[in-house]
């Protein structure tokens, strides 16, 4: 056994991986039998800076210019070319795109929200924009903090499709230390 073998829980049951064949080969997923729904997606991540790119941030003095309203559109062009990046994602129809960052004194939060009405979910839409947004914001600051990090990407909430509805369950790391915000903080 391995050693992580501990943490397993035995009454759970097994989850099957709908991207393997049963011989466990990757292979995209045929969606033609399902109906198609309202399907929402939200994703959130941070970047973290230093004081004073935090400060230029919120000068609106980063030197090569606007760099959240370049996060924000480069958020949005990534969720639509999501089928580009990632091999087994399906070409969707999308039908919004939210891209919306916060600048706080860690850094940005971006959160980004995707919907389409479609046979499949829009999770990877959700987590490229956020990615793509993050990426994009790094390249406009990166001569002021070449220190500057993503973390924390990960999927909040969805709705729709056969699973159901989602929320993430524990607060974000930025509200977990105190810098807590609502949705009108959110530049969009």
């Amino acid at each position: 056994m391995g050693e992580f073998d501990d943490d397993l829980i035995d009454d759970q049951p097994q989850v099957q991986l709908t991207h393997l064949t049963a011989s466990g080969e990757a292979h995209m997923v045929d969606i033609g039998d399902k109906q198609p729904s309202v399907r929402l997606a939200s994703a959130a991540g941070t970047v973290l800076l230093s004081t004073e790119c935090v400060a230029l941030l919120r000068d609106g003095s980063i030197p090569k210019g606007d760099a959240l309203a370049v996060a924000r559109i480069a958020g949005i062009m990534g969720a639509k070319k999501t089928p580009d990046i990632i091999p087994l994602c399906h070409p969707l129809p999308l039908s919004g795109v939210d891209v919306n960052l916060h600048v706080h004194d860690q850094g940005v939060e971006i959160r980004a929200t995707v919907r389409t009405t479609y046979s499949t979910g829009v999770e990877m839409e959700a987590l490229t924009a956020v990615s793509t947004a993050a990426l994009a914001l790094i390249d406009m600051v990166k001569a002021v903090d070449k220190h500057a990090r993503i973390t924390d990407v990960r999927v909040t909430a969805k709705s729709g499709g056969r699973s159901g509805d989602w929320r993430e369950a524990e607060p974000s790391a930025s509200a977990a230390s105190g810098d807590v915000w609502d949705e009108s903080d959110f530049v969009s």
